[in-house]
């Protein structure tokens, strides 16, 4: 800990400062170094000058033309595979595996050259014996139809005439009428109704109600309209003289006149002008496009992110 200024817990925190390990170096300013010193030193790179370029070999930078596959050994690569199917082939066994006889193929159409099996007799082309033909023996006859339509021709059908029978008139609907009165004698009661059963907050059909209608309520008498107030006679225009007003001149006012004074400037106790409070300050606001540009390109994202266009 020095002896003079502040303490070492003071200074960084600690209890004690650590020894350096550059004691007793000398001290090297960078300020106007330069870069590359050992470059400024020695002898430098001399290119000796342009060579332009030509045929001979002082346009290169070799002395002399150099063969990029120099001193390589010629290979044949048909004696390479020759070498590489003698060697499989000393792997083998035995000899090659041969067949005994190759496909045989039809010579012509219907023949069984070449088959397994050969023909079969159910394929054979022969007619095969057929027991003889005995024709059925005759149906018995009628009488040629009637000509006519049947309805409304006498005697055409299997039986007689179908007997007339007269129908009243609106037949259905006097039958329909009395189904309807037999199934409303028959019924006990009005129709079952549960209120508990879920119904929908809004009615299909909002006209529709289970409950009867409230008696037509009367209008009230419509009350007599009272004819329009119309004055005496017409009201009297105003053309620089005083024929349209209550009085014929104003009244006099006897105000004197007096010079208004300006009010004093409003202050406190200490005689100091009041300043009010100022308002909220306005700030730098980040645009739109800044904010979009932050969100979709951000240190995430920015090696993966393409251009959108819209």
């Amino acid at each position: 800990m020095p002896t003079e200024g502040k303490s070492d817990m003071e200074r960084i925190g600690l209890f004690s400062e650590m020894s350096y390990v550059t004691i007793g170096d000398k001290y090297v300013s960078h300020y106007m170094r330069p870069f590359n010193e050992a470059a400024s030193k020695n002898r430098q790179m001399l290119p000796g000058g342009t060579k332009t370029l030509s045929a001979l070999q002082a346009g290169y930078f070799e002395p002399q033309f150099v063969r990029i596959f120099e001193g390589e050994a010629y290979s044949d690569p048909v004696q390479l595979r020759r070498r590489y199917r003698l060697a499989e082939s000393k792997k083998n066994l035995g000899k090659a595996f041969l067949p005994s006889n190759g496909d045989k193929l039809p010579c012509g159409l219907g023949s069984y050259y070449g088959t397994i099996g050969g023909s079969y007799a159910s394929f054979s082309p022969q007619l095969k014996a057929k027991e003889k033909y005995i024709p059925p023996g005759k149906n018995f006859y009628t009488n040629p139809g009637k000509k006519g339509s049947g309805y409304g021709y006498a005697n055409l059908t299997i039986g007689e005439q179908y007997p007339h029978e007269p129908d009243g008139y609106n037949a259905e609907r006097i039958n329909a009428k009395k189904a309807q009165e037999e199934h409303k004698r028959l019924l006990k009661g009005g129709p079952f109704r549960l209120n508990l059963y879920p119904q929908q907050y809004f009615d299909m059909n909002p006209y529709f109600s289970d409950r009867p209608l409230p008696p037509v309520t009367k209008p009230p008498p419509k009350k007599p309209i009272a004819p329009p107030f119309r004055p005496s006679s017409p009201a009297k225009k105003v053309r620089g003289m005083k024929a349209g007003t209550f009085d014929p001149y104003p009244s006099h006012s006897a105000d004197p006149y007096v010079i208004k004074k300006s009010k004093a400037v409003t202050t406190n106790k200490e005689r100091q002008i009041f300043h009010p409070s100022p308002g909220p300050k306005s700030r730098p606001v980040t645009s739109i496009i800044t904010l979009n540009v932050t969100r979709s390109l951000n240190a995430k994202n920015y090696k993966t992110a393409q251009l959108t266009s819209y």
